[in-house]
C-alpha cells in the first residue's frame, strides 16, 4: 500500500525559483529540492549552474526577469524539463540605499524594473500557465520594508510595497482558479552580502541585532522554510498573507 504524502512534501511537483542561485533564493532551491521538487532557476549571474550543481532534479536558466521574452522561455524551460509549473517564487531582487536627493531617474527605474516589473511578468507568466490547469502556488518575496518604511530607502520600499499589494490583489482575482499567492516579508537576514556591507562599515549588525526583538539577524534557512510550507498542502487555504519572518521587527514600535 502506498504511503500517502505528507502534506510538507513538495515531491513530484515542479518548481520555477527567479534568483534561486545566490543568498535566500539559493537557500529556497535548496530546500525545494530536499522535499523531493524538481527546480528550474531562473538567475540573471551566468555562473548559476555552478551554485546548484550539486543538486539532483535542478537546471538553470539565465535571463532577466524584467525582460517578458526571458520570464516565457524561463517557464518554457521549467516545462521541457520537468513538466508544468506547479510552485512559482517571484525572489529575484536588488537592494537600493540612497537620499531620496541624491536618487536619479534611472536608479529608480532600476529598482522598479526588477523588483516590480519582475516580479508581475513572474506572476503573469505564471498565471497564463497555472489558469487553464487550476492549480498552482505563487509566492513573491517582499520585504519588511514592504510593510514598514524607512528612510534613504524610497525605490526599494515602494516597489516591495507594491509587491505586498500586488499579493493580496491576485490572490482574490486567481483564488477560484486554484491558485494561491502569498508573500514572505523578510527582515534583516544573515547573507554574504549583508557580511559585506558590515565589512565595509555599511551596516551594523549589532545595531540590526538590538532592534530586533528575538535579538539575531534571520537566517536564509528559516526564510526558505516558510516558502517551503507555503508551497506545500500544510499551508491549506492560506492566500493573499504577506507573512513576516523578522524576529519581530515590524510588531515592534518602541525606540
Amino acid at each position: 500500500m502506498t504511503e500517502p504524502r505528507s502534506l510538507n512534501s513538495l515531491e513530484g511537483r515542479c518548481a520555477l525559483i527567479t534568483g534561486g542561485a545566490s543568498g535566500i533564493g539559493l537557500e529556497m532551491t535548496r530546500t525545494f529540492a530536499s522535499r523531493g521538487a524538481s527546480v528550474l532557476v531562473f538567475d540573471l549571474n551566468p555562473e548559476a549552474a555552478e551554485a546548484v550543481q550539486e543538486l539532483e532534479q535542478c537546471a538553470v536558466f539565465t535571463g532577466s526577469v524584467a525582460e517578458a521574452t526571458d520570464v516565457n522561455a524561463a517557464f518554457s524551460a521549467a516545462e521541457k524539463y520537468f513538466g508544468p509549473v506547479d510552485i512559482v517564487v517571484a525572489n529575484a531582487g536588488v537592494s537600493q540605499n540612497c537620499p531620496t536627493l541624491d536618487l536619479d531617474l534611472e536608479g529608480w527605474r532600476r529598482v522598479m524594473s526588477v523588483n516590480l516589473d519582475g516580479a508581475f511578468l513572474t506572476a503573469q507568466e505564471a498565471g497564463r500557465r497555472m489558469i487553464p490547469r487550476k492549480q498552482g502556488r505563487i509566492i513573491f518575496t517582499s520585504s519588511i520594508y514592504g510593510v514598514v518604511a524607512a528612510p534613504e530607502r524610497l525605490g526599494y520600499v515602494v516597489s516591495k510595497s507594491g509587491v505586498s499589494a500586488m499579493t493580496k490583489a491576485l490572490a482574490v482575482e486567481w483564488a477560484h482558479h486554484g491558485i494561491r499567492v502569498n508573500a514572505i516579508a523578510p527582515g534583516y537576514v544573515r547573507t554574504p552580502f549583508v557580511d559585506d556591507l558590515q565589512a565595509r562599515g555599511r551596516l551594523d549588525i549589532g545595531a540590526l541585532e538590538k532592534r530586533t526583538p528575538i535579538g539575531r539577524l534571520i537566517e536564509t534557512s528559516e526564510v526558505a522554510e516558510v516558502a517551503a510550507f507555503l508551497a506545500s498542502d500544510a499551508s491549506g487555504p492560506m492566500t493573499g498573507q504577506i507573512v513576516g519572518v523578522d524576529g519581530g521587527w515590524t510588531a515592534y514600535g518602541y525606540v
